[in-house]
């Protein structure tokens, strides 16, 4: 089955509201069209709560509304469904920087997982993505999507290698 970055936060949100969690789901991906509407179809599917607003809304508002609505109902989890990014575009990592910043001054005391999810198919160039990704913000983790797809995804293992970024499988 071959999925992305939306679909991989849905199956998320569905694994920890299995798991007895209370999620919200924050659609801060206000510039892809139908992102919103994809979210929104994988939070009814997950049982999680979804927190959106209009396209072309500033991301960083659609997360600081979600840590809100996070904090009034007392969720367990909140995940951050952003834009992709690509590594080159200045204005993309410097929206990824605003987000962690508000994140940080609103929510300073909570764990925080920054996954970064990559495209199997990416091979080689997933390489200097992470390391842009790295100077931006912390990674925990990386989500590697679409290798049924593909044979390049070996690239992970050199990228969890260089960056010590945690070795965990998930049967999500």
């Amino acid at each position: 089955m071959v999925f992305g970055k939306t679909t991989s936060i849905g199956k998320i949100a569905s694994k920890l509201v299995r798991e007895g969690k209370k999620v919200v789901v924050a659609a801060s991906d206000t510039f892809r069209a139908a992102a919103v509407e994809q979210l929104e179809e994988w939070a009814n599917r997950s049982g999680s709560i979804l927190v959106k607003k209009e396209e072309g809304s500033d991301p960083a508002s659609v997360v600081y509304e979600s840590m809100a609505k996070t904090k009034e109902i007392g969720a367990d989890v909140l995940i951050c469904d952003t834009a992709g990014r690509l590594h080159n575009k200045k204005y993309l990592m410097d929206e990824l920087a605003k987000i962690k910043k508000v994140i940080d001054k609103e929510m300073p005391e909570v764990r925080k997982e920054i996954l970064i999810v990559l495209d199997a198919e990416t091979g080689q160039n997933a390489i200097a993505q992470v390391k842009a990704f790295k100077e931006t913000t912390d990674i925990t983790g990386i989500v590697l999507t679409k290798l049924d797809g593909t044979s390049k995804g070996g690239v992970v293992i050199g990228i969890v290698s260089e960056n010590q970024i945690p070795d965990r499988k998930s049967d999500v």
